[in-house]
């Protein structure tokens, strides 16, 4: 049986949707269908916590039509893990996010790992996910590479080479034996990375996805997707429609699949 995968780049421009999908393609197994899709409106990057509150509701919505256009598993591709939480608590299809697949995986390959990102201010919040996790005591060090979400492919040999440099520090000085890259746009580079430094390397795009081609298959197998018997809980339609909160946020009643004053149902 085959799977249909969405990854979801929660932004308000599609500059990178091409390129994700030709790795995708090449990654993907024979049977896997696999769209890229970007958001309507909203910021440029994540970089900061207000972009973040921005493209949630979009991000969400995206979710709940994927479901209903028969997709078996999503991932929200953003290293922050945007919406964990809410994601899982409105869709019954699995939602993958990238940062919580790699932290997992990672600390099943060795003591430690290292996470390279992009600028200092990342750090606290991608801190707090590690925490979260439960994975705090696995955590070797954050390597910042002084760069932007927009910079990582504008000249990939200064990047790879930033990389290398600061995955050579974080191998040889902090004791890590993972190197995670902690950006989804930080694609493209993985390969060359463990191929120079000998330990495995995370690449933050490839990891989800495949994540997502496995729990789509345990999906469809064995019925095992978040549990709603208490924190994924998902809200009753009857209060969305009481609320009249179809014709307060556009979107919501398409994405329901539900009416009400202004909602449109399909």
């Amino acid at each position: 049986m085959g799977r249909k995968i969405l990854w979801i780049n929660p932004v308000g421009t599609a500059v990178f949707d091409g390129e994700m999908l030709r790795l995708f393609e090449a990654e993907r197994l024979p049977d896997t269908e696999v769209e890229v899709r970007s958001l309507e409106r909203g910021p440029h990057h994540l970089e900061y916590h207000y972009y973040g509150a921005l493209v949630l509701p979009d991000t969400l919505h995206l979710i709940k039509e994927a479901e209903r256009e028969g997709f078996d598993a999503v991932v929200v591709g953003c290293f922050y893990d945007p919406g964990l939480k809410e994601a899982r608590e409105v869709a019954e299809i699995p939602v993958i996010f990238p940062a919580e697949a790699c932290l997992y995986l990672a600390a099943t390959m060795g003591d430690k790992f290292s996470i390279l990102v992009g600028r200092r201010k990342w750090i606290p919040a991608m801190r707090e996910n590690v925490e979260r996790y439960g994975l705090g005591s696995k955590l070797a060090s954050f390597k910042e590479l002084c760069m932007g979400v927009h910079d990582f492919q504008k000249d990939p040999d200064k990047t790879r080479r930033r990389m290398l440099m600061l995955g050579r520090e974080a191998v040889e000085q902090d004791g890590a034996e993972v190197l995670i890259l902690g950006c989804t746009i930080e694609f493209g580079f993985f390969r060359d990375l463990q191929e120079e430094l000998g330990v495995p390397v995370l690449d933050a795009t490839v990891t989800p996805f495949k994540v997502a081609e496995f729990r789509a298959d345990l999906k469809q197998r064995y019925g095992w997707s978040a549990s709603k018997r208490g924190g994924y809980e998902a809200p009753p339609i009857e209060e969305i429609q009481a609320w009249g909160l179809p014709a307060q946020y556009p979107g919501l009643g398409r994405a329901w699949n539900i009416g009400g004053e202004g909602g449109e149902k399909v």
